[in-house]
């Protein structure tokens, strides 16, 4: 076995070392919408620990995002899983889902308001330290958690997976108080050099604390194995660029958080 495999293993296995968790369905609020998002927390917590808001690709929470809930808890997180649809909506038509996720796009105050309810329930969670939270997204989720920080919402970071970068309001980075890290797929036909160029300007003008890293030969949807290997189908999973990805995440908490 390579060595280049062997890392890849270390990082994206499980390993005895981590912490056993627990895991529970919440519901809660946004307006009249009934929301069901997924909590996932170390077993043996003690003490308020920091949290991080897990958001959902285009298809809904569905077991990818929690999987991801999981691996934070087993980090030593308490995660919270969002359901940005409402009543834990999952669809498994693309086109569906691309018609879902685009009418939040098209109503970024809505996005936001779901968002912000979900982070309101992660921090309102025991054992969470409400100063120490962050948001991460993938896809959809990306673009989302972006949208989070650009409403100002109190978070410490977010993180944005393969996300779009465009908003119709750049303005607003002004807004921003956390760090801001995009994790990018240097060939992301779905997020152009124009709207990275854009993103770029965005967080300059806004005078944020940023960071973009792009990975060469990934494309959209990198970090999700149920995209197949296929590059020409615009999203596809690399395997080196979800590990990479998600060391540079665990590297940004332990910038905001400290050593875990």
């Amino acid at each position: 076995m390579s060595k280049m495999l062997l890392l890849l293993l270390a990082l994206l296995v499980p390993t005895l070392t981590q912490a056993a968790i627990e895991t529970k369905t919440v519901e809660y609020r946004q307006g009249d919408t009934r929301l069901v998002g997924y909590l996932a927390y170390p077993k043996e917590a003690k003490g308020p620990l920091p949290g991080v808001l897990v958001v959902h690709e285009w298809l809904g929470l569905n077991d990818y995002a929690k999987r991801r809930a999981d691996q934070l808890a087993e980090l030593g997180y308490v995660a919270f899983a969002a359901d940005i649809y409402g009543d834990g909506k999952v669809v498994a038509d693309p086109k569906e889902a691309g018609t879902l996720s685009g009418s939040y796009k098209k109503d970024r105050p809505l996005l936001r308001a779901r968002v912000a309810a979900a982070l309101a329930t992660l921090k309102a969670q025991p054992g969470v330290a409400p100063d120490k939270v962050a948001a991460i997204g993938y896809c959809f989720g990306g673009t989302t958690v972006l949208e989070l920080a650009r409403s100002g919402a109190n978070v410490a970071g977010v993180v944005s997976f393969h996300g779009g970068l465009d908003t119709p309001a750049p303005q607003d980075a002004k807004n921003i108080h956390a760090k801001v890290l995009a994790l990018h797929g240097a060939d992301d036909p779905y997020v152009p050099a124009d709207q990275v160029a854009a993103f770029e300007n965005e967080m300059r003008q806004g005078g944020v604390d940023w960071q973009l890293v792009a990975y060469g030969g990934a494309v959209h949807g990198f970090t999700n194995p149920a995209n197949g290997n296929d590059n020409s189908k615009g999203a596809a999973y690399n395997a080196v660029a979800d590990a990479r990805s998600w060391a540079a995440m665990q590297q940004f908490f332990g910038e905001l958080f400290g050593g875990r």
